[in-house]
């Protein structure tokens, strides 16, 4: 998720040690910077060469669906997903509903994303959509991805009940993916046992997230997904530093210390995963 489009000033994180395959299951390219067909290769030849074969970049408002979606076509590691964000709801007009839609036709979007439910910017973002208005934005969108068949991805912050009321009411899509999940134990237990897709982000590195990092030792293999969700989230000890597709290796490590696990079986298990979720190539 994102709200502003605002680069840390830090020093980028040093290169990890390759780990592959990987697949970024969520990221924002131009909010990484990227402008043009050049700089989208650039940013996938980092990512490249720290095992990350493809990425999806997220849209979070119409300009950047359009741009994800150009992105797409410009790098063929690169796919799209397109909605407006939550917060960003009141300008889901008729007219972007058209252009969403047409959007979503495109054969390299694979899923309808970020939408959602967000409680915590309301009073605190200037603009922000009030829960209604994000509650009806999330309806049509959880409409579209049934519509297109193609996976439904949640931003969900401080909104648990929310979300699961919309989804309950309106009938969830067949796939869902929670990206950055970031509840706790409950929540996975609901989302695990619906056979929802759970996507771990930088915030498992972080040792004062204690309900994620209980909630993580529940998602099965087969439902979790990793991601970048860059330029934000980078994991520790860079927390605060910009991130990009090229770190998603730091948190499929942290991950993996955490679950007592092998960081190579974790990179070939989500690869997979997110291969099969998407439809990729």
């Amino acid at each position: 998720m994102r709200v502003s489009s605002k680069r840390s000033a830090k020093t980028p994180p040093p290169a990890p040690e390759p780990l592959s395959p990987l697949v970024d299951a969520h990221t924002h390219l131009d909010a990484c910077g990227a402008t043009d067909a050049a700089s989208v290769r650039e940013i996938m030849d980092r990512a490249a060469a720290a095992g990350v074969q493809a990425a999806i970049t997220v849209a979070d408002d119409l300009a950047s669906a359009r741009w994800v979606t150009q992105a797409a076509d410009a790098d063929e590691r690169v796919y799209a997903a397109v909605a407006l964000h939550p917060t960003r709801a009141d300008a889901l007009t008729e007219a972007a509903r058209a252009e969403l839609e047409n959007l979503a036709a495109h054969p390299r979007v694979v899923a309808i994303g970020e939408t959602g439910m967000d409680l915590y910017w309301p009073g605190r973002l200037e603009g922000c959509a009030d829960p209604a208005t994000q509650r009806e934005a999330f309806a049509w969108h959880i409409d579209l991805a049934k519509r297109t068949g193609k996976p439904l991805m949640i931003h969900n912050r401080d909104a648990d009940a929310a979300v699961l009321d919309v989804l309950r009411a309106e009938g969830a899509p067949e796939t869902v993916i929670f990206h950055c999940f970031s509840s706790g134990p409950e929540m996975a237990h609901t989302c695990v046992d619906a056979g929802w897709m759970l996507s771990l982000s930088g915030t498992v590195s972080f040792k004062n997230a204690r309900d994620l990092r209980e909630a993580a030792a529940l998602i099965p293999h087969e439902q979790l997904l990793v991601e970048t969700d860059a330029p934000f989230l980078t994991p520790h000890p860079y927390r605060g530093a910009p991130n990009e597709p090229y770190c998603l290796p730091y948190t499929v490590h942290a991950l993996a210390q955490l679950l007592g696990a092998s960081p190579t079986d974790l990179a070939q298990v989500t690869n997979r995963n997110a291969r099969r979720v998407y439809g990729l190539d």
